[in-house]
């Protein structure tokens, strides 16, 4: 691994910043499956038996040509109704890129899928109809992206055929996204006309549209820069089990097993575990059944101590110079995903990492209006695919990073403790636009069941 690069060795052995991790997203109906199967098949990523299965399909529908949504739409339930409903996950690679592609629904319903889809992204891409426009999906995608902080965003104006390939067309959509995008503070953005039924700028340049002068679809995915420096990041190691054998061979082994979240670990380092905040030194490291004298994100590893302390899973072994604050009262934006509301007053389970904890909502500040990015303020509730402000007290302290900082450990769910729904996806100190104005905390009472934190 070199530290000044930040390029980790796969188990393959090459660079992992060869690697693209990206999301697709749009309305209903933009083409993001159409443009997922032509980008496979064009760069010839698509098997054999795979493309006459399609073929077949198509030919049993009355169709020409195959209809080259199939080959991301493999749900039964997504092919009789025409839409995309889970995340379909593909890989595939170019001479210069691997990728790792997560095409995510369109339909505003499962807006909580491009949640999963996106959260582990570089890149997203949002497709617009040329026809419609920018339309309110389109504008809560990329509030999502933003606050997701994908790096990269890609708005692919598609149907350009349908609107007989005009400049004006694409110029006046390029335009308005990216004006709303920047507002939300999205870092980067590339705007391309293309025609995914026809293969326009897809993976070829397109003969009917030589007024644009940019990279076809693919040659941006190729080129787009992409770091993995997260040797620099903020060390953190969850704790996922303690490993106890208690064989004749090592009566006193105690190690604390995990994948490594972020940063680099290395033998003698002195060390804190949050919350309890008791200190040691890293002893030892076993990795893959051998030591080593050094660890980084994302290799899964054992950490043995120099003292014996008390540590249980969800504990947080972080750098001693580098310890986040610990705190039971959180504020963060989240995008809520489930079907019920969250109201206030709501008795909730908080996931951080490796450790799950009670917590009661405290207050719901405002929510995020997508049309004009303006705050409503006291809104009481988030329903379904809402973005929101939120205020959380929980029953014991934990560390959370900044997601600026750490999108691993600065992000949590919210989950309903009665049946074991994802309620919401945190993001700790995220927020848009001007938030509005907090009111003063207030002291409450337990409920009836207790939970007063």
């Amino acid at each position: 691994m070199s530290s000044t690069t930040g390029q980790l060795t796969d188990i393959d052995g090459l660079s992992a910043t060869t690697l693209l991790r990206f999301a697709t997203a749009g309305s209903v109906d933009d083409g993001k499956s159409t443009l997922v199967g032509r980008l496979l098949h064009d760069s010839k990523s698509v098997l054999t038996d795979q493309l006459e299965a399609v073929e077949r399909v198509s030919a049993s529908r009355g169709q020409d040509a195959p209809d080259l949504a199939l080959l991301t739409d493999g749900l039964r339930a997504e092919r009789e109704q025409g839409i995309t409903i889970d995340v379909a996950y593909r890989y595939f690679a170019t001479a210069q890129r691997r990728f790792i592609l997560a095409d995510t629904p369109g339909h505003v319903q499962y807006t909580r899928n491009m949640v999963t889809g996106a959260s582990t992204a570089e890149l997203t891409v949002i497709l617009v109809d040329a026809r419609n426009g920018v339309v309110e999906q389109t504008r809560r995608h990329a509030a999502i992206a933003a606050l997701l902080r994908v790096p990269h965003v890609v708005l692919a104006v598609n149907k350009m055929d349908l609107v007989g390939y005009e400049e004006s067309v694409f110029a006046a959509i390029a335009e308005e996204f990216t004006t709303y995008a920047k507002e939300l503070g999205v870092p980067e953005i590339t705007a391309i006309p293309i025609s995914a039924l026809a293969g326009d700028n897809v993976v070829e340049p397109s003969a009917h549209m030589d007024w644009y002068p940019g990279p076809t679809f693919l040659e941006h995915l190729e080129t787009v820069p992409v770091s993995h420096d997260l040797a620099t990041c903020h060390a953190r190691f969850p704790i996922q089990v303690v490993i106890r054998p208690q064989t004749a061979e090592h009566p006193d082994y105690r190690g604390y097993a995990g994948q490594i979240a972020a940063g680099t670990f290395r033998v003698g380092e002195e060390i804190k575990v949050l919350p309890s905040g008791r200190s040691s030194k890293i002893a030892g490291i076993d990795l893959l059944g051998k030591s080593v004298d050094v660890a980084w994100t994302p290799q899964s590893v054992t950490l043995l101590l120099e003292d014996d302390i008390d540590i249980s899973r969800g504990d947080l072994i972080v750098p001693a110079h580098d310890a986040p604050a610990t705190s039971q009262d959180i504020e963060a934006t989240v995008c809520h995903v489930a079907d019920q509301p969250l109201t206030v007053g709501q008795r909730v389970l908080l996931k951080h990492t490796t450790r799950t904890v009670k917590a009661i909502v405290k207050e719901i500040p405002s929510r995020l209006t997508l049309d004009d990015l303006s705050q409503h303020p006291e809104p009481g509730q988030l329903v379904a695919n809402d973005i929101g402000r939120v205020k959380v007290r929980t029953a014991e302290p934990l560390a959370l990073d900044s997601y600026a900082d750490s999108r691993r450990t600065g992000s949590f769910l919210l989950i309903d403790p009665a049946d074991g729904t994802t309620l919401a996806a945190g993001m700790s100190g995220e927020a848009f636009a001007q938030s509005a104005e907090a009111e003063p905390e207030t002291e409450s009472a337990p409920d009836e069941e207790g939970w007063d934190f």
